[in-house]
């Protein structure tokens, strides 16, 4: 009993101080449109995203996929030393 009440303490607390950020709808730059959603704060750790595989997303119900952190500065860089 003692160990139920504790679990529903530690997820009642992480449910009520996650933050998250409302994003506006917008048109990306190859005209897709993106649909208002909400998404988890930033605070620099990746397992804390809702698209990381273990988590799953409040709003959505859609289960996390992405399974390793990769350093945001050269996501996409195409430049090479050839």
């Amino acid at each position: 009993m003692r160990l139920l009440a504790i679990t529903c303490v530690f997820l009642f607390s992480s449910v009520v101080f996650a933050k998250d950020t409302y994003v506006k709808g917008y048109v990306r730059k190859d005209g897709k449109y993106v649909e208002p959603h909400f998404r988890s704060e930033s605070d620099g750790k990746f397992e804390n995203n809702y698209s990381t595989k273990g988590n799953t997303n409040p709003y959505t119900g859609k289960k996390g996929t992405k399974t390793y952190e990769y350093d945001s500065s050269t996501f996409g860089d195409s430049s090479s030393d050839d």
